[in-house]
């Protein structure tokens, strides 16, 4: 138990609670984990799970270093297109990096600024964002950003984060923005909710 609780409080100084935005030093280490993760298992195939078709617009939002980046642009094709948002610098320069190394021509990484995406109304047939969800601070705007962008037959998938999904699950239904349409282990499937 003590270890699991000393775990816990290690990942928040490191990775962030609820700080919208974690140091420099913490974002580098991450990157470090992931290309290790990503070499072990490619972490990318969960996007086999969700509903992306050809010529999609879709939204990593939260990419970090940009692992689901080269099945997302595949997954689109040439006629499609993939944004990468984050609010690190960090994350938008190692996108940038790994764009140009993979020949990622579909995809455009872009700066989120004091929560608002740089995308226009009504952009994105496809959101997700993973292991984000737990440093957001305000959940209700976060939600309504990623409503924002988003046409209204888009899906978004959301996984808990580093939280547990009964206090996921009640951050997107007190939104009012997101149906939460479908659940499994790793994450949920939302739908807009259409005003009358």
């Amino acid at each position: 138990m003590l270890n699991a609780k000393r775990s816990t409080v290690m990942k928040n100084r490191l990775f962030g609670s609820r700080m919208e935005r974690m140091p420099g030093i913490a974002f580098v280490i991450m990157g470090w984990m992931f290309a290790v993760r990503d070499r072990i298992k490619d972490p990318s195939r969960l996007l086999d799970r969700f509903s992306i078709a050809r010529g999609q617009c879709v939204v990593d939002y939260g990419c970090g270093t940009g692992s689901y980046l080269k099945r997302a642009s595949e997954l689109v094709g040439s006629e499609g297109r993939v944004y990468a948002a984050d609010v690190h610098e960090m994350a938008i320069h190692a996108v940038e990096k790994r764009i140009r190394k993979q020949h990622l021509e579909n995809v455009t990484g872009i700066i989120v600024r004091d929560g608002r995406c740089p995308l226009e109304t009504n952009t994105a047939d496809v959101i997700y964002a993973l292991d984000m969800f737990h440093m957001v601070r305000d959940s209700d705007a976060f939600l309504n950003e990623l409503y924002r962008i988003s046409v209204r037959s888009a899906l978004l998938y959301i996984d808990n984060g580093h939280q547990s999904r009964k206090e996921a699950r009640s951050k997107i239904t007190a939104s009012g923005v997101w149906e939460i349409t479908e659940e499994n282990d790793r994450f949920m499937t939302c739908r807009p909710v259409i005003s009358e």
